[in-house]
């Protein structure tokens, strides 16, 4: 739900909450019934039509059931958004390509329109000329936010369509991010600068068309370092929607510290902040200067709940219904963190110590969790080398633990069914 103003669903909302849910509790249907409405009943914003796509994804790789997928192929194909493609590869909300036949094919009657963040400056509830939530984002034909979306979108859909046997879907749904990522390198890219643009047309570089572009893997390694410097020279400059992908986004190029930095800061642009205004509930807004009509209780200002067991305790499903996992844990300066991440086949106790802290990680109320090494075997140790990494099937105890690049003490209690890449 929008909060208490709306009182409708939103994808971006959908998609942040869901992931949220998935840290707490393996059930599925929320999120799945939310985006089978969303799916008749779309909302306006470009890149929130995109967002069914990673929406349906999540919902296959944590629940291990396709049929969602396979039932509404037709309707996540037309999002898309391929429909909207120009010549040189990207595609356009203003260029003349919103047909009739377009639009029902997503099921909308009015044009979408591309938001990046929200609100704008002038938008609802703030006075004429004050500053929105984008980082002064300027608007031209092709974003470059819309279409790191796009990108995101069509990598996702090459990989549910060739699952489901649309070989052909899924060879053009290659081609075209293909075509997409070589414009983000050759025409977006500000080699002078070493940033990312906000558009073809424009020399302006908001930190959102940074982010996006790095989240998604569209930034090649040797350009990594001068985004990432840029990203952090703009601070929060977002919304507490764009935080969500902000902080993927630094735990994506392994940036803990500064991501930790922003997840615990006290500053006006913080959760923190939320608790110092009085709410109980995440807010729509960092503070009610930010959004003067913004509600109290406001799923997509939840980011929290999902970058702490997906993102610093690094649990990332590879393969449908978890049953291969990487663990990926990313302390930055805790001396230890513990959490248990419930799948579809069961709960996995993850205890992480920094090994220069000297002390053990509380255990939680029935944890049980023993030590066994990667392997099959029930009773063992591992000490990992420079790659920090290791393959680990848990034994009969259920359990394996490892030492990640001599830095940290992990320890994972998993079902026997799942296969877990500590690195």
């Amino acid at each position: 739900m929008d909060g208490d103003r709306e009182r409708i669903p939103y994808e971006a909302d959908a998609l942040i909450n869901q992931l949220c849910h998935y840290g707490a509790d393996a059930s599925f249907e929320p999120a799945r019934r939310t985006l089978a409405h969303l799916l008749e009943h779309p909302t306006w914003p470009t890149e929130w039509i995109l967002q069914a796509i990673p929406i349906a994804w999540n919902d296959w790789m944590f629940s291990g059931d396709d049929s969602f997928v396979r039932e509404h192929y037709a309707l996540l194909k037309a999002r898309t958004l391929l429909a909207l493609r120009t010549d040189n590869g990207l595609i356009s909300t203003t260029t003349g390509l919103q047909t009739p036949e377009f639009l029902a094919s997503i099921n909308r009657t009015a044009p979408i329109r591309d938001i990046v963040d929200w609100p704008h400056t002038g938008g609802t509830g703030l006075a004429k000329g004050q500053g929105g939530e984008d980082d002064g984002y300027v608007y031209t034909d092709c974003n470059t936010v819309v279409n790191a979306w796009f990108y995101h979108a069509l990598v996702l859909m090459e990989e549910m369509a060739r699952h489901l046997g649309y070989s052909e879907d899924a060879d053009i749904f290659k081609e075209a991010s293909a075509k997409v990522k070589e414009v983000f390198d050759n025409q977006l890219y500000d080699p002078a600068r070493g940033v990312y643009v906000d558009g073809l047309g424009t020399d302006h570089a908001a930190l959102h068309a940074n982010m996006f572009p790095l989240l998604f893997g569209l930034v090649p390694p040797e350009r990594q370092e001068g985004v990432v410097a840029f990203i952090r020279s703009r601070g929060m400059a977002c919304s507490v929607y764009g935080a969500q992908f902000l902080l993927d986004a630094l735990y994506q190029a392994g940036e803990a510290d500064y991501a930790l930095s922003l997840l615990t800061s006290d500053s006006l642009r913080s959760w923190y902040n939320m608790l110092r205004v009085g709410s109980t509930l995440t807010l729509e807004a960092w503070d009610d200067s930010f959004k003067p009509n913004q509600d109290w209780n406001h799923a997509w200002g939840a980011a929290p709940g999902n970058i702490l067991p997906f993102r610093l305790m690094g649990f990332q499903p590879l393969d449908p219904s978890c049953t291969r996992v990487r663990i990926h844990p990313q302390l930055a300066s805790l001396k230890w963190a513990r959490a248990t991440i419930p799948t579809a086949l069961g709960p996995v106790r993850i205890r992480v110590r920094s090994k220069a802290s000297g002390s053990p990680v509380p255990s939680s109320p029935g944890s049980g969790s023993a030590s066994a090494a990667p392997g099959a075997s029930s009773s063992a140790s591992a000490a990992l080398g420079a790659s920090g990494s290791a393959s680990a099937t848990p034994g009969a105890s259920g359990s394996a633990s490892a030492t990640l690049n001599t830095r940290l003490r992990v320890r994972v209690h998993a079902p026997r069914t799942m296969t877990i890449l500590l690195d």
